[in-house]
């Protein structure tokens, strides 16, 4: 049955017409130009992303020949995604506290209200509710008089009060005779060091160290819904392949099973790999997209009011104050007039879409522009 939807889907993508207007504004859906500025910005910024060819006799011919999809190898996965979910039955649950007097009202309790971490956690300690076992402190008195009597039992003469007698430096025997002596029979030879290590210390080594996947990540076109689509391939420490049941571990409960699932990779005859399914993606796209384009345009505007509208005084963020079309290339301005205030640019779509993603795959860190 996955096999007939697959070929269905297969079908329907081949069929469906390509986007040739720039929506990513309006509906969240970008063109293949448009995904290829957005690949080149992103492989520009960031080069632990690169274009892929493919297999030639899968490639897509509405996009070029050598920027297929973009590939990024090593992502690092250092925990399951089971290990983030969260519930009051668990020892680090939170609750809330309220010292304040019931007859006070409600405003004043919530003035005085706190939050008491790791409430579902047994007590390990001490408490006022489990009061432990103090020893017996020893009188400061008694102690002393210990010491005094201990102190005075020494002696550094003989034992008719004479002193001791002062031995000849010559009788003291030299380090280095002790050295060169024969070695002691007694001593055990050492062992020769085993040449290879058996498979039970292996484990047993394992289980001190952090067990490390790693993913390789893909970004493709999807046509039929004219968004970017993202596919893991991952990988355990040893760099065997996972297999699909391990994959869904790094996946959030909310999508596994059900947005990720296995499927052909689009440009291989005989890779699977997971995939997160792109049919909420162009909603979701638009929502953020209006979100950060209102932030971007009140920036350009200040700037024009203060004149830094101009790229030379517009600081670290040259791209968002730069018109382009949806080819990626510069506009030029129209003559005798300003520029219009256009706001997000279409190629930093893919940095929005991998914030996006790691939402969806939290412990996998598919996105390596948190610091842009």
């Amino acid at each position: 049955m996955h096999t007939i939807q697959q070929q269905y889907w297969a079908v329907r993508e081949y069929l469906s017409p390509v986007l040739k207007e720039s929506k990513f504004k309006e509906h969240g859906r970008i063109t293949p130009e448009e995904f290829v500025a957005a690949g080149d910005f992103l492989a520009y910024k960031f080069p632990v992303w690169t274009w892929e060819k493919g297999d030639p006799s899968k490639a897509r011919d509405y996009l070029p020949a050598d920027k297929q999809y973009l590939l990024t190898r090593g992502v690092p996965c250092l925990r399951r995604a089971s290990t983030l979910a969260y519930t009051d039955a668990d020892e680090d649950a939170e609750r809330l506290l309220s010292f304040a007097d019931p007859k006070e009202g409600a405003a004043a309790g919530k003035e005085e209200e706190w939050v008491e971490t790791h409430a579902g956690r047994a007590a390990t300690h001490d408490s006022a509710a489990h009061v432990g076992t103090i020893d017996d402190i020893p009188d400061v008195d008694d102690a002393d008089g210990e010491v005094a009597g201990a102190m005075g039992g020494l002696s550094i003469g003989g034992s008719k009060g004479e002193p001791a007698e002062i031995p000849d430096m010559d009788e003291i025997p030299d380090m280095e005779e002790d050295l060169e002596e024969a070695e002691d029979e007694a001593t055990a030879a050492p062992k020769a060091v085993a040449a290879t290590t058996g498979a039970g210390e292996v484990e047993v080594a394992k289980g001190n160290l952090l067990q490390v996947r790693t993913y390789d990540v893909m970004i493709t076109y999807d046509k039929y819904y004219q968004t970017p689509r993202i596919w893991l391939l991952g990988y355990d420490e040893n760099g065997t392949t996972l297999t699909p049941p391990q994959i869904f571990q790094d996946v959030s409960a909310d999508h596994a099973f059900k947005t990720v699932t296995i499927e052909g990779f689009p440009h291989s005859a005989t890779l699977q790999a997971a995939s997160v399914h792109p049919c909420k993606h162009a909603s979701v796209m638009k929502k953020v997209i209006e979100r950060m384009n209102q932030g971007v345009i009140e920036e350009q505007q200040a700037a024009r009011k203060s004149g830094g509208g101009k790229d030379a005084k517009s600081g670290g963020k040259k791209w968002l104050f730069r018109r382009a079309s949806g080819n990626g290339k510069d506009d030029k301005a129209a003559a005798g007039g300003e520029d219009e205030i256009e706001g997000m640019r279409v190629d930093f779509y893919l940095v929005v879409f991998l914030k996006f993603i790691a939402s969806i795959v939290p412990t996998i860190e598919v996105d390596s522009t948190t610091a842009f």
